[in-house]
């Protein structure tokens, strides 16, 4: 039986979709790829609200995270975490050899405007990194007001932004936030499988990259932005031309549903699953402002057993996420991203009710 996923990525992928990746494979150097990868750069500027260049990666997001922090720091970073996902990249940053530190919030507090202004103050850092969306802690963290700042105060530092669980599910508009590199994948919210990621890129980062002398190769994203531009729309590697196909029509169908009714349903579901949270458990983040949109973690306060319910759910035809790491038994995660209805989420949310005996 097939399980709805619930959880945070992958999540499920509508039939037509899928089968757009059984189109027949076409050479990466021709017209009609030219001519492919130009259709979704233009789709996906309009769902960034960006005129910034778009670079594909065959790879996780992680990939382009972690060469963006390695190609844009040429001093010293400072990493914003508020979780799992923000600790990843500072991870990433000492695996590569780049100063950096970490700054980290209480668990379920979000990243600052204060806190971002006390770090750059000290004049040690030319990038920041922060995780817009959080899906450890269903967090979202307030990046227009830490781009507001740093255009006022610290506009030669560069702004890295990580919207995987996010970007399709809620709006964030990259040239209005001033967002250096903003990086997206397939799996969340965009509805499609995993292995495509996504960012748009901005012309004062890659010059930036450009005095930066060990940028890797792979994830090169001067590399990268040259080769779009010199050979328009193609790429140094081969790239996964099946997710490229899904990814065109996919992009079709989710600016035909219109970018702000997207947005709309996300809340929407949302709204729901917060509300039932609040009536039988407890929101892990306690500031409604900084509710993710995509996906809730829940206080386990009832000391429920997240793995049987799981089972039960499996019966059933779904499945929902224990939490993450630290949080593992004290939290659950319910998502709530890319194609799934109202409807559907409230489908899932009778039958935890069943099993569990909540009214």
């Amino acid at each position: 039986m097939h399980k709805k996923l619930f959880i945070p990525g992958p999540i499920d992928v509508r039939e037509d979709v899928l089968q757009k990746m059984a189109t027949p494979q076409i050479g990466h150097r021709t017209k009609e790829a030219t001519a492919l990868q130009k259709s979704i750069s233009e789709k996906l500027q309009k769902l960034f609200y960006t005129e910034n260049t778009i670079i594909l990666s065959t790879s996780s997001g992680s990939g382009l995270m972690e060469g963006s922090i390695r190609c844009c720091t040429r001093k010293r970073a400072a990493v914003f975490s508020v979780g799992a996902f923000g600790d990843r990249w500072y991870k990433m940053a000492k695996a590569n050899g780049v100063p950096a530190d970490k700054i980290s919030s209480t668990p379920g507090n979000p990243t600052t405007v204060e806190m971002v202004d006390e770090a750059l103050a000290t004049g040690k850092y030319d990038v920041i990194t922060v995780t817009q969306n959080e899906t450890s802690a269903g967090i979202m963290n307030p990046v227009e007001e830490i781009g507001a700042l740093l255009k006022a105060k610290y506009p030669e530092v560069l702004y890295l932004i990580d919207t995987v669980s996010s970007m399709g599910g809620t709006k964030i508009e990259v040239d209005k936030i001033g967002a250096d590199v903003c990086i997206t994948s397939t799996q969340k919210c965009l509805g499609l499988p995993a292995g495509l990621s996504v960012c748009s890129v901005s012309e004062r980062a890659i010059e930036a990259a450009r005095q930066v002398e060990n940028r890797g190769l792979y994830f090169d994203l001067v590399e990268l932005y040259d080769f779009v531009h010199k050979k328009p729309y193609q790429y140094p590697s081969t790239p996964a031309l099946p997710h490229m196909f899904a990814l065109d029509y996919q992009m079709d169908k989710i600016l035909e549903e219109g970018l702000d009714n997207r947005f709309a349903r996300h809340i929407e579901m949302a709204e729901y699953i917060r509300n039932w949270a609040r009536k039988h458990f407890e929101l892990f983040v306690e500031d409604k402002k900084y509710l993710s949109n995509t996906l809730t973690t829940i206080k386990n306060t009832k000391g429920i057993d997240i793995s049987d319910l799981n089972k039960k759910l499996g019966e059933r035809g779904f499945v929902i996420s224990n939490g993450y790491g630290d949080l593992k038994d004290v939290t659950f995660r319910i998502s709530h991203m890319g194609d799934y209805t109202l409807d559907e989420i409230k489908e899932l949310i009778a039958n935890i009710n069943d099993i569990l005996g909540l009214e």
